[in-house]
């Protein structure tokens, strides 16, 4: 009897522990849940090249990229002090589609990116490279800025004063 009551006592403590780490899974898998936009390059294209009244700063870049990492605060403070002046940023992700969920949804949520963000999944760099700008080599940190009239590519690491400096000859 004593046998059976002690079995019942570690079965019951082992269940309460099980529905504390199926929790516990819930919550640290709570940055996977963080929306995520993929798309090919027809699909972005069409971000790369408005024409409205808007100025936008896109910016090419990846979470195994330190120099990419180390700007993005720019490119935030940017979107959050020019958002009221019509500049939108748009982070389009390289990362590789296996780490989408383990390493690029964790990061933007743990970095709270405001700007939208977007994972290009598009194997033919041959095509899209040289069609967002025929001078870029492929390496990142890469931004875009343009509006109706104009575009500027910059194959190059900001700051956000040097940033800054780049998107006043839009405004």
């Amino acid at each position: 009897m004593k046998l059976i009551y002690l079995l019942c006592i570690v079965l019951f403590l082992g269940c309460g522990n099980a529905q504390k780490d199926i929790a516990d899974s819930k919550n640290s898998n709570s940055a996977q849940d963080t929306e995520l936009t993929v798309v090919n390059y027809d699909a972005l294209e069409p971000m790369l090249n408005k024409k409205n009244d808007s100025i936008y700063v896109v910016n090419f870049w990846a979470t195994w990229c330190a120099p990419c990492v180390k700007e993005l605060p720019h490119f935030e403070k940017l979107q959050d002090n020019y958002k009221a002046k019509g500049v939108n940023v748009l982070l389009v992700s390289l990362d590789f589609p296996r780490q989408y969920d383990k390493k690029l949804k964790p990061f933007i949520k743990e970095n709270d990116l405001h700007s939208k963000v977007v994972a290009l999944n598009d194997t033919n760099q041959n095509r899209w490279i040289p069609a967002i700008d025929d001078s870029w080599s492929g390496a990142i940190p890469a931004t875009l800025i343009y509006d109706s009239t104009k575009r500027r590519f910059y194959e190059q690491t900001f700051t956000y004063d040097s940033l800054l400096k780049e998107l006043k000859q839009f405004l």
